[in-house]
């Protein structure tokens, strides 16, 4: 939620990060009315805020031009909770010392409570938690020296001053991220915090009349063209759309692109007949974009063409409906998109938050557009899990709300490319000096201390290819730790011995998609028939333009477990089930090798571009 202070809220400042709109979604969810604001905002527009938590951000506040808060927020006599980012902008603001960390930490990791007599006083959040927990950490820097007036009160093994307080001025510094649910307690002690705060009561009776209210507003006389992907996020937003405005006033468009899944168009024409919903139109569009992509490697550069691509046809198949119908007049419509928080986030669309990748919903011409007051996304300021409520509060069938996530490009952000068969080639090979593993001849996108990375990965075999041990998963989180050019780490299911792979140049095109697509769908059918469907929260898969043969290629498995994209755990699949889907895409023609990618997010984003 954005917008003026409300006596009794909690501010949210919003240093840059990822998680600004995550812990305000976690505040709410306990009931308690919580509002984002810039990290600059001047203290006195803050009067009347219970509390102030400073979000995480990817930069470094003893850099020239890092993102600051005005230190007026400690003079406002409130609880403050600085988290990641934050906890280091409040040791460095209050005379502390912030320095590059001797070992930068990413994804998950143990922390300690201090046994400290001066830990007896009150307002201690980690109170009656446990010795020793799990947190997730996302950060290069860390607090050397603590603020005078503060207190140690936890470490983990590579951070001393992972989380400190001043307890008679209620100021709270933690390093970890515990708005995620990959944090052990994170939610009890954001709690904690709230309650400290003494804030007003909220409750939202529902989100659909929220969020209703709001679509009325931004669209008032106008009539909405919605694109739609079949995925989450767009079936909820054009079902929303047709709810509040009327089917009179909105059409749908779903484009086939070529990268969509197997059997997939259909299945989403059906859903929608089956609720009703009839102001949909399909348009075949498959040779445009793959016509648009010959060529194209760079991971942007595709996102970017098939954006645009897809804008390209919304405007002609508007111009074709438009000839023949008088519900689409020029000056009359917006373009409707499924944008949920996290796209924005990613594309770098806050203040100061990095790229980490440009999603198809937030190419060039489509942010002038926004800028111009012509689209309308219903969803911006949720996360997925808020969508997944959204729609079932809408009646939405059980199956189309809980699908896995795909992503808006389709697979042509799963279908990696290269230009070359040099690809990163001189990092990599001083990589393979210094490792006792494989490094893969690629590079994938990654997020580490909210910062986006370009890196390579590594490749792990060993006698049992299909058995994921502790060992290996504590791996896939020290190798990033330590080592700037890994962002992920993979174990070879196909083979147990050592095997040289080639790159070889290769873009997007119909053959690479069908083959990504039958892999895929081994892929869904081996997660059904084990029932696993719903405890994995997305399971991309990967087509790599590397072998062992001339010419040969690749798949990436890569299961995540999570409930908001913004922190995920790689999934340990079953020794079987892994094993049958290895064997299962090992028999698909081109196919010489099959990776799981054992990496959590941080490091590793859960799309590989």
């Amino acid at each position: 939620m954005e917008g003026p202070v409300h006596t009794g809220s909690i501010a949210i400042l919003d240093f840059g990060g990822q998680y600004a709109h995550l812990i305000a979604s976690r505040i709410r969810r306990f009931g308690y009315p919580s509002y984002i604001y810039p990290c600059d905002t001047d203290p006195e527009a803050l009067q009347g805020v219970a509390g102030i938590i400073l979000s995480g951000g990817p930069q470094s506040v003893y850099e020239k031009g890092s993102p600051q808060a005005d230190t007026g927020i400690f003079d406002l006599g409130v609880p403050v909770l600085g988290l990641c980012y934050g906890h280091q902008w409040m040791a460095h603001t209050l005379g502390g010392k912030v320095s590059p960390a001797q070992v930068k930490e990413y994804g998950r990791t143990e922390a300690q409570r201090m046994k400290n007599e001066k830990l007896t006083m009150k307002n201690d959040l980690f109170d009656s938690l446990p010795e020793k927990w799990t947190v997730w950490m996302s950060h290069g820097d860390e607090v050397s020296e603590l603020p005078e007036g503060f207190v140690r009160i936890a470490s983990t093994k590579d951070c001393i001053n992972a989380a400190m307080m001043n307890a008679e001025r209620r100021f709270f510094g933690i390093q970890w991220h515990n708005e995620v649910t990959h944090t052990e307690h994170g939610m009890e002690v954001l709690e904690r915090f709230a309650k400290l705060c003494k804030p007003a009561q909220w409750s939202i009776k529902s989100y659909a009349d929220h969020v209703g209210e709001q679509i009325k507003k931004d669209v008032g006389d106008r009539k909405v063209f919605m694109l739609v992907s079949g995925g989450v996020d767009s079936t909820v937003a054009f079902t929303l759309l047709n709810k509040v405005l009327g089917a009179d006033r909105v059409q749908g468009l779903l484009v086939d692109t070529g990268l969509m899944r197997k059997g997939e168009v259909k299945m989403i024409e059906e859903a929608f007949e089956k609720l009703g919903i009839n102001n949909l139109h399909i348009e075949e569009a498959s040779e445009e974009f793959f016509r648009k992509l010959e060529g194209v490697c760079d991971p942007e550069e595709k996102r970017k063409v098939i954006g645009n691509t897809f804008l390209d046809v919304q405007r002609r198949v508007f111009d074709a409906l438009k000839a023949h119908s008088s519900k689409l007049k020029a000056g009359e419509w917006m373009l409707g998109q499924g944008t949920i928080y996290p796209d924005t986030i990613e594309t770098g669309g806050t203040k100061h938050a990095d790229k980490i990748k440009t999603h198809h919903n937030r190419v060039e011409a489509i942010q002038k557009m926004i800028d111009q007051g012509l689209v309308i996304e219903p969803l911006k300021e949720l996360y997925k899990d808020e969508v997944r409520i959204l729609g079932e509060e809408l009646g939405l069938p059980h199956e189309l709300v809980w699908r896995h996530p795909f992503p808006g490009p389709g697979l042509g952000v799963r279908i990696l490319c290269a230009k070359n068969r040099e690809q990163g080639a001189g990092s990599r090979e001083q990589l393979a000096q210094d490792a006792p593993y494989m490094v893969l001849p690629v590079q994938s996108v990654g997020v580490q201390g909210d910062g986006r990375t370009y890196r390579h990965a590594i490749v792990v075999f060993h006698d049992r290819p299909a058995e994921v041990t502790q060992d290996l998963l504590e791996l896939a989180t020290k190798i990033p730790n330590s080592n700037k050019e890994i962002n992920r780490v993979l174990l070879c299911t196909s083979q147990s011995a050592p095997v040289k792979f080639s790159l070889h140049p290769s873009a997007i095109t119909r053959e690479r998609a069908d083959l990504l697509r039958e892999a895929d769908d081994v892929v869904l059918h081996e997660m059904q028939r084990a029932g696993l469907y719903e405890k994995i929260w997305q399971f991309p898969v990967v087509l790599l333009p590397c072998g062992t043969k001339p010419g040969g290629q690749s798949i990436v498995l890569r299961p995540i477990e999570s409930t908001d994209a913004m922190t995920a755990n790689a999934y340990v699949l079953p020794s079987a089930v892994l094993q049958s889907m290895t064997k299962r895409i090992m028999a698909l023609p081109g196919v010489d090798a099959v990776f799981l990618d054992l990496t959590n997010k941080p490091p590793g984003t859960i799309e590989w571009e």
